[in-house]
């Protein structure tokens, strides 16, 4: 895809949607005899959120987890588009655009393995991150030079950022 028409693509989004493992995470999870007790978030990715919000872009999360730490990390961020245990996403992904009235292609989605390739294939703009799995890659229109866990959230919504407002984005 040249980057024309990924900027064409980009133009287009009002709702950014992320996997979190993968994605918004390394993948890893911290286990005690408790259970799930830590994620790792990255700040940058945080700050992307922000960013999009900034710019008339909302944001929100669609994970097969149920996690607490996920549902932390969405209110710290005023993510309202969370979206926890979705065996579905492609499923999910049609009550969200049911619901706003939105149009695929004014999604953008980030996923990063095989359970994110139904919404992939559905929405205006997919990406992964650098370090996501062959199938994930093969599917998606943008590949994010940063790892999962690492900014590739951030890199997305700047692409994004940059395509509608140009030099205006005040990086």
């Amino acid at each position: 895809m040249t980057q024309a028409d990924l900027y064409a693509r980009a133009r287009q989004i009002r709702l950014v949607l992320t996997d979190c493992d993968g994605v918004l995470t390394d993948g890893g999870v911290y286990y005690s005899e408790r259970g799930e007790e830590m994620k790792r978030f990255n700040i940058r990715d945080g700050m992307g959120v922000v960013r999009l919000r900034e710019h008339g872009i909302e944001s929100g999360i669609v994970t097969g987890e149920v996690s607490p730490s996920v549902r932390t990390r969405a209110a710290k961020l005023r993510i309202t588009e969370l979206h926890l245990g979705i065996q579905d996403k492609p499923a999910c992904l049609l009550e969200i655009l049911a619901r706003t009235g939105l149009r695929a292609e004014e999604v953008a989605f980030i996923g990063d393995d095989t359970n994110d390739l139904g919404i992939l294939a559905m929405v205006g703009l997919s990406a992964c991150p650098g370090d996501a799995t062959s199938f994930a890659r093969a599917a998606a229109h943008y590949h994010c030079q940063t790892f999962g866990g690492h900014g590739c959230f951030r890199e997305l919504a700047e692409l994004i950022i940059t395509a509608q407002f140009g030099d205006k984005a005040d990086a």
